[in-house]
């Protein structure tokens, strides 16, 4: 392993494990925890390998150990969560409603979504990052998809009432009926 390709993943675990702690020094140690570990486990890396699926396994397993090691809070309803974050935001503050959203999505959805679209791997990758089967990596990202489309549609900009949701069915407050593709 050498220096540069390491230093060459930085922006990416940084960006990544921004996204996962939704705090920028929470994310500064989970980078720092995970650059400590690949260096006392380098010997574990398999030359000619994916060093950047191993840093982000490192990272992702990292997180997970710390997430256990923290008391255990009690899930909000979205409902709950958006009375609770009553902050003042700009109309043209997209940025800032997307990592909210993110930060809304359930842990094992938000890292498949983060390392499929945000740092483009592919489901084979996002599944051995993971440790979970490839059509689990398609469910949940398909699900934190439809999950963060909700959010979004969601989040009020000052002044305005919340999105309609259109069609008929979203008019009954029904969802729409699923049709089946062969």
């Amino acid at each position: 392993m050498d220096r540069t390709q390491v230093v060459e993943q930085l922006p990416a675990l940084r960006r990544y494990a921004r996204v996962l702690t939704g705090d920028s020094w929470a994310a500064d140690d989970l980078v720092q925890d995970t650059l400590e570990r690949a260096c006392s486990k380098w010997l574990l890396w398999r030359n000619g390998s994916d060093l950047r699926a191993w840093l982000f396994t490192l990272m992702h397993n990292l997180y997970l150990n710390q997430r256990r090691a923290l008391p255990a809070l009690p899930p909000l309803a979205i409902d709950e969560v958006q009375d609770q974050l009553q902050v003042a935001r700009a109309p043209s503050d997209d940025a800032r409603d997307l990592e909210r959203c993110l930060q809304r999505l359930p842990a094992d959805q938000r890292a498949v979504l983060l390392l499929v679209a945000m740092e483009d791997m592919s489901y084979e990758d996002t599944a051995r990052i993971l440790n979970i089967p490839v059509g689990t990596v398609m469910s949940r990202l398909s699900r934190a998809r439809m999950r963060l489309r909700v959010l979004m549609d969601r989040e009020p900009t000052p002044g305005s009432a919340p999105a309609a949701p259109a069609g008929p069915a979203a008019a009954a407050g029904t969802p729409p009926a699923m049709r089946r593709l062969k």
